[in-house]
């Protein structure tokens, strides 16, 4: 298995022969090719060479040039090459077309006929930071006919198919962060989308396709498309393509500056959405998603899979996590799947994982819809999943709908319930959700790509409508800051808990926190039941609708230790949404606090979050390694942002220094 690492433009991955450096007749000169495996089965159009594209090698940018020299129907070769005198190493090179250039005058009595035309298509390669090489010219037009449906062979095209024909494979992966691989031979490209220009007696195997990813015509060149768009308006862009032996494409990773910038702030939670994959759309999408200081879904990352399997999601948890810095989150969310749990626990060892209860509970119909009593089953089974507020009610409740229905023999409910501590609500309340499940038998889920996403989405597609998609969550993001920011929010009650976070929360969370102050008053009966030192419980009673308009009172155990001013709720609404309930505020009032202790504020729901210093969630971070930097720098940079976009004036000041530094940056590594 290949694996390829890319933060940059990408390049198919090819072999390394190429044509040397002489100026020999036999250079420019063509051969007639009439077999049919020199000739491309596929109709899509290669990349075009571009400046700023980068290779790992000189071969590479070799072989690139030489494919798209094949597709379009002329051969090339080296006309020029700069070496350093000392070190003998080359670090400038230029790949002419095969017509570039005359012929010395022979004196030979019947001199062969001039073939060369001087003509001027050519690249220019460049090595940069010792070890890339860089396009640094191009001229694409030729002063003579080529064509692809024109049947010759050229000397640097017969090289490229033998080369092929060796089926030569890689000697260890590549992880350095600026190698860019991604070009592949003519017949490993072929051999990807289902058929091969040679033939099996001739030595190249046919591959499984069935754990490949399998794109169909257009999609590979969409997603190269997507991919040098995206790296050209998101330097900070990151993305890791795996191959197969063999060449076809498994997998694929990638992540904008955006995301990769919104996980500094929200890494706490993180859910892995692998609804495509689960309702087998023919798009093999998987998202990694997170709650942003509004409570709205952001993006931390997105890939295709090529298999549901261990080792596939094993490698794409690998490229995530490599994309951010080695940083886990502290908890990871999932659809019920054992594959999932298996990857989950070997990469992310350290994380609390969990199975979301909204997808569990939408296949409720699905599985148990053709029981006698179904509408019973699924009213007793909702009691006892969202009402349960101790282990022992959940087991009891459960353990009446098994028999009072007969369904000890159901394996999908035995599996629940053996794996009830990963999602069932009562067992997960020392777990913090940021409000990333619902807990609630109303609360519904919605995927991050929700609308830009059916059964039928093609690969193509998909990345047309992934920028339209991002600018849209953005927007809505952008909007919910400025107006959490400039407006002044309507007080509902007067209380001074209300007063005082409205000051500080962002709107979406103050008004669900609202939402808690002015159910305070539909508790009553607030009373101490016992006293252990410091620590007293208090019963809180509340009045709550269950089915239809009916209301039942509840009473509800909240601990309130005095001298640390902490208190907890049995209902643990803190743990799951982030802000405090209540029965917990009912408490703190009882008892004379007139503000809510700093601790239950937390600093992931506060207007200015984003300008305050990223916590990476831990205490021996290295101050001279890549995470504390890319957390510093981006800390430093998001006030310039804020600023540059308040005036026009601003703006271009704003963009003119930039663009400096990145100057300096590129006469950095070109030294």
């Amino acid at each position: 298995m290949e694996e390829v690492c890319l933060n940059s433009e990408p390049v198919f991955d090819m072999v390394d022969e190429y044509e040397g450096d002489g100026e020999g007749e036999g250079d420019c000169s063509a051969m007639e090719h009439d077999d049919e495996t020199g000739s491309k089965h596929s109709k899509k159009e290669p990349p075009l060479p571009t400046i700023g594209l980068e290779f790992d090698s000189f071969d590479e940018a070799y072989d690139f040039y030489n494919i798209y020299a094949k597709e379009q129907g002329f051969g090339i070769r080296v006309s020029n090459s700069w070496f350093r005198t000392k070190k003998k190493e080359r670090y400038r090179a230029k790949l002419s077309c095969s017509s570039a250039g005359f012929k010395k005058k022979s004196e030979a009595n019947n001199p062969r006929p001039e073939t060369r035309t001087g003509c001027p298509a050519m690249v220019v390669i460049r090595l940069v930071d010792s070890k890339r090489w860089r396009i640094v010219e191009v001229e694409l037009e030729h002063n003579h006919q080529v064509s692809p449906q024109i049947k010759r062979f050229y000397k640097s095209h017969k090289k490229m198919i033998l080369a092929a024909r060796k089926a030569r494979l890689p000697t260890e992966p590549v992880t350095e962060i600026h190698t860019i691989k991604l070009y592949r031979t003519a017949a490993m490209d072929a051999v990807s989308n289902g058929f091969s220009n040679v033939s099996e007696r001739e030595g190249i195997h046919q591959p499984d396709h069935s754990k490949h990813l399998e794109l169909k015509e257009g999609d590979a060149y969409a997603v190269y498309n997507f991919f040098c768009r995206m790296k050209l308006t998101n330097p900070n862009f990151f993305y890791l393509m795996d191959f197969d032996d063999d060449g076809p494409l498994k997998n694929v990773f990638w992540a904008d500056a955006r995301s990769r910038a919104a996980y500094g702030y929200f890494s706490d939670t993180v859910a892995i959405d692998t609804t495509c994959l689960t309702n087998k759309y023919e798009l093999p999408l998987i998202s990694f998603v997170g709650v942003n200081h509004h409570g709205q879904s952001v993006l931390l990352g997105c890939g295709f899979l090529g298999h549901k399997s261990v080792e596939y999601f094993v490698w794409i948890f690998r490229a995530w996590l490599k994309c951010m810095l080695g940083h886990q989150p502290q908890v990871i969310v999932t659809d019920q799947c054992k594959s999932l749990q298996i990857a989950v626990s070997e990469v992310f060892p350290k994380a609390r994982h969990c199975f979301c209860l909204w997808y569990i509970m939408q296949r409720v119909p699905e599985k148990l819809g053709g029981l006698r009593g179904f509408e019973e089953i699924k009213r007793q089974l909702n009691k006892a999943v969202y009402n349960s507020l101790k282990i022992i009610e959940f087991e009891t409740s459960w353990t009446e709908m098994i028999k009072k229905h007969g369904l000890g023999d159901n394996k999908w409910l035995q599996t629940l319930y053996e794996e009830r501590k990963q999602w069932v609500p009562v067992y997960l309340k020392d777990t913090f959700f940021s409000g990333m499940i619902p807990i609630r038998e109303n609360e519904s889920l919605n995927a991050f790509f929700d609308g830009y996403v059916h059964k039928h989405t093609s690969f193509k597609e998909f990345v047309d409508k992934y920028d339209l998609a991002l600018y849209r969550k953005h927007l809505k993001e952008a909007t919910a800051d400025v107006q959490s920011k400039n407006s002044s929010f309507e007080l509902k009650t007067r209380c001074n808990f209300e007063v005082q976070l409205s000051k500080a929360y962002t709107k979406e969370i103050f008004d669900k926190f609202q939402s808690e102050v002015e159910g305070m008053y539909s508790c009553f009966n607030t009373r101490q039941v016992t006293a252990n030192g410091p620590i007293i419980t208090y019963i809180v009673k509340e009045r709550v609708e269950i089915e239809g308009n009916e209301k039942e009172v509840r009473s509800y155990e909240v601990l309130f230790e005095t001298n640390q001013v902490d208190i907890r709720c049995i209902c643990s609404l803190f743990n799951y949404k982030g802000y405090l309930c209540r029965h917990a505020l009912n408490v703190l009032n009882y008892n004379g606090v007139e503000e809510v202790p700093s601790r239950y504020i937390l600093r992931r729901w506060c207007k200015d979050f984003k300008f305050q210093h990223v916590d990476l969630g831990s205490t021996d971070i290295d101050v001279y390694g890549p995470v504390y930097r890319q957390s510093h720098f981006h800390n430093c940079a998001v006030p310039i942002v804020e600023g540059g976009a308040q005036s026009e004036e601003q703006y271009k000041i704003a963009l003119h220094e930039l663009q400096e530094l990145l100057n300096k940056f590129n006469l950095v590594d070109d030294s």
